[in-house]
């Protein structure tokens, strides 16, 4: 069996922002949505321009507020997620991530998750995480390695080189 890294960790929120930021940066539907709610703010603001040269007040108070709720559930989209996952991943305590030629194992109080290559086949690195991202056409699934939870600095060179032996950098 070839080379095996452990890390060690507790789920911080930042970094669970920090990785769900960077999965939905990596898909198709995330920028897509994210521009559609702002061109509709656009559209509602132009719409109650027109209505407000109209002297329609009260359906330019209405559409205005309807752009502002478009972009801000937009917004808040990454935030709600993250903290959901964090609840969920932060009542296990101490986890531990196994990392390996087979691929990536969780370990925590209530779960063991093991994720072979086949299926995490792209990662991103961030000056504090691995993300490993599931392909495209899997959905939108991912998993983090946090460095801090790396026994050494060599370590993150080594996880690394796992990492491009056995998934493409996003």
């Amino acid at each position: 069996m070839g080379e095996r890294l452990e890390l060690v960790y507790s789920a911080e929120l930042a970094e669970v922002r920090e990785a769900v930021r960077i999965r939905l940066r990596s898909t198709r539907w995330w920028p897509l949505f994210r521009w559609t709610t702002r061109g509709v703010c656009a559209l509602a603001v132009l719409v109650a321009a027109a209505a407000l040269w109209q002297g329609d007040v009260l359906v330019t108070v209405k559409l205005v507020f309807l752009g502002a709720v478009a972009v801000a559930c937009a917004e808040l989209v990454p935030w709600a997620t993250a903290r959901s996952l964090f609840r969920l991943i932060g009542s296990q305590g101490e986890a531990r991530a196994l990392v390996d030629e087979d691929g990536g194992r969780w370990v925590s109080r209530d779960t063991d998750t093991a994720i072979r290559w086949a299926l995490l086949t792209r990662y991103a690195e961030t000056p504090r995480l691995f993300v490993l991202f599931t392909d495209r056409s899997s959905g939108t699934g991912f998993a983090y390695l946090p460095k801090r939870g790396l026994s050494g600095p060599a370590d993150e060179d080594r996880l690394r080189a796992i990492l491009d032996r056995n998934a493409t950098r996003a």
